[in-house]
């Protein structure tokens, strides 16, 4: 079972999502929180396997609930999915670097949020289809969001390694990365929990961002 924290300061917007993932047979909404405080306080008592954040709120913004719950120093961070009804503004990047594991725009299909909650709760995080290429080609010219300033992962990473964040990099699960790689999920797991200190990353997302920033791969036409 899938345990949700739900954080919107919108009452109905609230009551929707919680509605719509608790329908679902492996998701269980543990708790409705309607600002940042709400919610950090929620995912610590609780320890859910996902916390849906919304950005802007009262009290305190989602930006810096993520950054408590996922943000560098954390020891046993919580996954965020970040909801936002903007598409490229700077609460995305703040996000980021907070450590949120995937953004999602809220007028997404019901079926593409489900899918990005279980996601993150496997682990692999998730991206926006509609922001992929449009956050890519924005963070890459963005100084302040890069993690770490090293010039080319070869430098830094074992062959297998690469390999990894190159297919991490185009989108793939844990899973799909095993099958291309004729590996076990569980190991390319341990490749990434090695990989990621290296880049001074803490979420795959990161990872697949400095792929980019350091032009290990191009951003899609």
């Amino acid at each position: 079972m899938i345990r949700v924290v739900v954080a919107d300061d919108q009452p109905l917007v609230r009551a929707g999502l919680g509605t719509l993932l608790g329908a679902e047979p492996d998701l269980e909404v543990v708790a409705l929180a309607a600002d940042g405080a709400e919610a950090v306080e929620a995912a610590r008592r609780l320890r859910p396997d996902v916390v849906c954040m919304d950005v802007r709120m009262p009290h305190q913004d989602g930006i810096s609930a993520t950054r408590e719950l996922c943000g560098p120093g954390v020891e046993d961070p919580v996954p965020v999915l970040v909801l936002t009804t903007f598409d490229i503004d700077e609460h995305l990047f703040g996000a980021l670097e907070a450590g949120a594991s995937g953004f999602l725009l809220k007028d997404a299909e019901p079926e593409v949020l489900l899918a990005a909650v279980r996601s993150v709760a496997r682990g692999n995080g998730t991206l926006d289809d509609s922001l992929t290429k449009r956050v890519l080609r924005e963070v890459v010219t963005r100084r302040e969001t890069r993690p770490v300033t090293a010039g080319r992962a070869t430098e830094l990473l074992t062959a297998r390694e690469l390999d990894i964040l190159l297919l991490l990099a185009q989108g793939m699960s844990n899973e799909e990365i095993a099958g291309r790689l004729f590996l076990e999920t569980s190991t390319v797991k341990s490749h990434l929990a090695r990989m990621m200190p290296k880049l001074g990353v803490r979420s795959r997302l990161q990872a697949a961002v400095w792929a980019y920033q350091n032009k290990v791969v191009s951003i899609p036409d």
